[in-house]
């Protein structure tokens, strides 16, 4: 079943968002050669408990950190650990911020030192791909819309997108109906109505979308090897159109 979310409850979600993005800027810092995942992860479980919030997704079904931290060829729900990042990788840093029992989703895709402008192109496609879907996030249109969006910008341009992850309805727990699909037709799927509130969170690979799982059965990894970028923004739908509640203000 959708949860429909009034002005207020989306208000207190916007709080949540602003903070999850305040925490993504401050962490933005870290990343630079040499500096782990792991050193990334505390940061965040330590800057969310400082400013009366809890990192909602450590301990949901048994995951053990404040976030996820995929490098390179890592698609998602990477395992934040102490090897150091090096010059040229791309670092995802996923996690979902718990502020007063409302919740607030995002992912960004980061460059460590100097990238390759293959790796720079990546991830300004992939972030560009979000918004598009995040465009079409409109009372009346239907989740079909946002995928199309997504599916035709990011193949245009030669990436794959990974269909075995997919955005969710949030609210007061972290994944709830409906699903959000970053590929798909225009026309199809459910109506989009106003108090909605849903993640879009295309994963885009530089080859081929398929993935496989690591041995420490979190881990998603490029099947063929090739680099993987995620951005994410937690949308909600209104009259005046979609919001971006994991913005800062």
């Amino acid at each position: 079943m959708i949860k429909i979310k009034s002005q207020k409850q989306i208000e207190k979600m916007q709080e949540a968002g602003r903070l999850l993005a305040s925490c993504h800027r401050e962490l933005s810092k870290l990343v630079i050669p040499g500096t782990t995942t792991f050193k990334i992860d505390q940061f965040v479980e330590s800057f969310l408990t400082a400013h009366g919030a809890k990192a909602a997704q450590k301990g949901y079904m048994g995951y053990p950190f404040a976030t996820c931290a995929s490098v390179n060829d890592e698609v998602c729900h990477g395992l934040p650990n102490k090897n150091a990042l090096r010059d040229g990788d791309i670092v995802t840093i996923d996690f979902v911020v718990n502020l007063n029992g409302w919740l607030a989703d995002s992912a960004w895709s980061y460059e460590v030192g100097k990238v390759s402008k293959k790796s720079r192109a990546l991830l300004a496609t992939t972030k560009q791909a979000l918004y598009k879907g995040i465009e079409q996030a409109r009372v009346g249109n239907r989740i079909g819309d946002i995928g199309h969006a997504i599916q035709s910008y990011a193949e245009n341009k030669g990436y794959s997108i990974v269909r075995e992850f997919i955005g969710h309805g949030i609210g007061r727990s972290i994944h709830e109906e409906p699903q959000v699909h970053h590929v798909g037709e225009r026309n199809t799927g459910i109506t989009l109505k106003e108090g909605m509130v849903i993640t879009i969170e295309p994963i885009l690979n530089g080859g081929r979308p398929h993935v496989s799982l690591l041995e420490d059965g979190w881990t998603a990894v490029t099947y063929d090897g090739s680099l993987s970028a995620q951005y994410e923004h937690t949308v909600a739908i209104t009259k005046e159109g979609p919001i971006i509640l994991t913005e800062q203000a």
